[in-house]
């Protein structure tokens, strides 16, 4: 019977004091984690042809792509350290110890927070784009953005410090036995936290998309009916709104998987938290990460020069002298 008992057990010389197993039958519990592997390994490969493909070629050094960039590093990260830690909480067991567990949690709090502050810069991106247009070239440049990146991962990683200092000072101090890797903090801060990561960045968010969005339509009736009859500096402009609108449009659908992605899991946070150890929980966890592996898969269906760069960097091409000063657009 003990032997029986120990083989439930994540350390089964630890008989009082060890967790217990997933209760999972073993033939979910290997599809499962095979599943995500395969999906982490996909996020991380797509993710880091994002990031190769932004920084090599400089036709690419534009604001819309840095923000990209940052997206496709936190993506990058999910694939890389998230997932893999999932795997191991899927089967109830950590074994990497209370410090690697605290860490694993605070990098669990910051790539998310980082990811919805990437979405609050795109979309503030397309909205003076669209809406101000001729205020873009000047508001929104290069430096800006990347300054307002970096202001983005450093207010994450200094808010999410806050939020898990705790755990952080005391590794391990919330679990109840040996192989548990778990955070549990109080109604009102959880609240707060989802209020500053979540309802409050969506809000701004939809709010911005739907300002684009009312714009954008009126732009395109408007092109759609002067379009016989423009000068040469108006076919000029009307061709930018053209390419301006394209590309909200792709941002767009973005955003919309982003929020279906996201949406489930934090309202599963908002209701109640302990079902996020449930199947349910499972579920929307996975629905969360997948969003990591769907974003290189919108900018290959949607960006021309993400194919391009593709090519190029599967088949050695960035190695050659002068290779990011290549024509990609």
């Amino acid at each position: 019977m003990e032997v029986d008992d120990g083989a439930e057990l994540c350390f089964p010389q630890l008989l009082n004091t060890s967790c217990r197993k997933s209760t999972l039958p073993q033939s979910e519990a290997v599809f499962l984690n095979t599943l995500l592997s395969s999906i982490s390994m996909l996020t991380v490969a797509l993710n880091l042809l994002v990031i190769i493909s932004v920084s090599h070629f400089r036709q690419l050094h534009t604001p819309t792509n840095i923000l990209l960039f940052s997206l496709a590093v936190s993506d990058f990260l999910v694939g890389l350290l998230l997932m893999p830690g999932e795997i191991l909480r899927n089967i109830h067991c950590w074994f990497l110890g209370d410090l690697m567990c605290s860490l694993y949690i605070y990098v669990g709090y910051i790539i998310p927070a980082a990811s919805i502050g990437d979405m609050v810069l795109i979309s503030v991106d397309r909205y003076v784009a669209i809406c101000h247009p001729l205020h873009y070239t000047t508001r929104i440049t290069v430096r800006r953005v990347k300054l307002c990146v970096c202001l983005c991962w450093f207010c994450s990683v200094f808010y999410c410090s806050l939020f898990v200092k705790d755990d952080l000072t005391q590794p391990g101090r919330y679990n109840s036995c040996y192989g548990e890797c778990l955070l549990i903090v109080n109604h009102i801060t959880e609240a707060v936290h989802l209020a500053l990561t979540f309802i409050v960045p969506v809000s701004l968010i939809i709010i911005l998309y739907m300002r684009v969005f009312v714009v954008a339509v009126s732009q395109a009736r408007a092109m759609r009916s002067h379009i016989t009859a423009v000068t040469f500096q108006r076919s000029v402009t009307l061709t930018a709104n053209k390419s301006e609108l394209k590309a909200a449009r792709t941002l767009g659908v973005l955003v919309v998987v982003f929020l279906l992605c996201f949406c489930p899991y934090y309202c599963v946070s908002l209701t109640d938290n302990s079902l996020l150890s449930s199947s349910s929980g499972t579920f929307v966890i996975y629905l969360f990460c997948l969003n990591s592996c769907l974003n290189p898969v919108i900018y290959a269906m949607f960006y021309p020069w993400f194919r391009k760069s593709i090519k190029l960097i599967v088949t050695l091409q960035i190695l050659q002298p002068g290779s990011c000063e290549a024509n990609i657009l």
